[in-house]
């Protein structure tokens, strides 16, 4: 067992990534997370709020997420990647244009080192918007 130094709570891994002190909005998200990552994940947070003018911003699962009656979208930062979460309907609608990057059921992998896809990631969440009436996985 590993103990976090700053708020005590033991973990079964050494250096455990958490958060000793859960976030409250995006932008406290953001902030807690590395410093080199935060101008990807605020760059993200602004093309998604772009598209979803009117929806709440929340932290649901412990990642930001954005809602409109239910979840709509989600996106946290990994070791290696951003992940965005819009749901495994949509990883199917967009096969052929994901095929340069890493998906899992419902997630999509961005990688730090390259440039955020900017039309593909504003066509995914106007897609997840138009069909979030739909069950979307995790959501």
């Amino acid at each position: 067992m590993w103990k976090c130094p700053k708020c005590n709570r033991e973990f079964k891994y050494i250096d455990q990534s958490h958060f000793c002190e859960i976030p409250k909005t995006i932008d406290d998200y953001i902030a807690v997370q590395a410093e080199e990552i935060q101008p990807i994940l605020k760059q993200l947070h602004i093309m998604i709020a772009d598209v979803l003018l009117d929806a709440q911003e929340v932290i649901s699962w412990g990642m930001p997420t954005f809602r409109k009656e239910r979840n709509i979208i989600h996106f946290a930062a990994n070791k290696k990647h951003i992940g965005l979460y819009p749901g495994d309907l949509a990883i199917t609608h967009f096969t052929k244009r994901l095929l340069d990057y890493k998906t899992s059921k419902g997630s999509i992998h961005f990688q730090y080192d390259k440039p955020l896809p900017a039309d593909l990631i504003k066509d995914i969440v106007k897609w997840c918007l138009d069909n979030s009436g739909s069950k979307i996985s995790g959501q």
